[in-house]
């Protein structure tokens, strides 16, 4: 018996990185899984995004562990697509349980070199997608009298860093989604809860645009170059969390022992903010 026997689990960001990890995570303990992801460049992001074939690998993962899982090509900020892709999940599985809310863009840059369009795209892909997200999901939870949504914030929320103003801005805009919204469904059976991970091993952070942003002056910084500044900064001796360690709290805020957490942030960063108050 799976902790989650029965619950369909809808997931952005899906197509790999933690929304793989997420996917696969309640898969293994009995969920259904619908994913979205946009699976194609935003023209302002410098590194590489998700493609088809990756949307398609996570598919087929969730699919080896015997579990069924529905897959949508779209972006969270087409309002329209969205709710689309959420009636069809519950349409095919009957109802939608949780709602993981897991997209994001970064881009890195001071605020004078910082182009307008980078700010539109990390603003409106992470705060717009998530209203846009949460928007389709709540009318049929409160229908429901039950849901879970945890929303993929970030440990900048807690420690904030230079050269990422959009990215920084919009992820506390997350928490006041967060704050905001669980006091308006508390009464109806819902919980609304943010996961703050720390820097984390996925596609968005081991590349060479972000090797860049964290070894200043280097011409060409390599991963190992980039380790070995992330594990001084970090607290526990790794450079970096895995995407299962920040799927286990997801797990956790998605579970029944987590109906009473409500309108909270759960850090994920191996202590890294520990000497922080609140």
């Amino acid at each position: 018996m799976g902790r989650f026997d029965g619950k369909t689990v809808f997931i952005t960001g899906g197509a790999r990185g933690m929304g793989r990890s997420h996917a696969l995570g309640f898969a293994r303990e009995g969920a259904n899984v619908a994913l979205l992801d946009i699976a194609a460049q935003v023209d302002s992001v410098e590194v590489a995004m998700a493609a088809p074939s990756d949307l398609a690998q996570t598919v087929a993962m969730v699919e080896k562990l015997n579990r069924s899982c529905l897959s949508f090509q779209a972006d969270v900020r087409d309002r329209a697509g969205v709710q689309d892709a959420v009636d069809r999940t519950v349409a095919e599985f009957g109802a939608l349980d949780v709602l993981v809310s897991n997209h994001g863009i970064v881009k890195y840059g001071s605020l004078i070199d910082t182009a307008d369009e980078a700010w539109d795209d990390m603003v409106t892909v992470t705060m717009t997608g998530t209203w846009n997200m949460c928007k389709a999901v709540v009318p049929h939870m409160l229908e429901r009298g039950s849901g879970r949504i945890i929303i993929t914030a970030s440990g900048v929320v807690r420690w904030p860093q230079p050269f990422m103003v959009p990215y920084v801005a919009a992820k506390f805009g997350l928490i006041g989604i967060v704050k905001s919204l669980s006091q308006e469904v508390v009464k109806q059976g819902i919980t609304v809860n943010a996961v703050n991970p720390a820097l984390t091993a996925t596609d968005m952070i081991l590349n060479d645009a972000n090797y860049k942003a964290f070894v200043p002056g280097a011409e060409n910084p390599t991963r190992e170059d980039a380790e070995r500044v992330w594990t001084e900064i970090g607290d526990n001796g790794d450079p970096y969390m895995l995407p299962q360690d920040i799927t286990d709290g997801v797990l956790f805020l998605a579970s029944p022992e987590a109906k009473k957490i409500s309108g909270m942030m759960l850090d994920v960063s191996g202590g890294q903010n520990a000497y922080q108050m609140g």
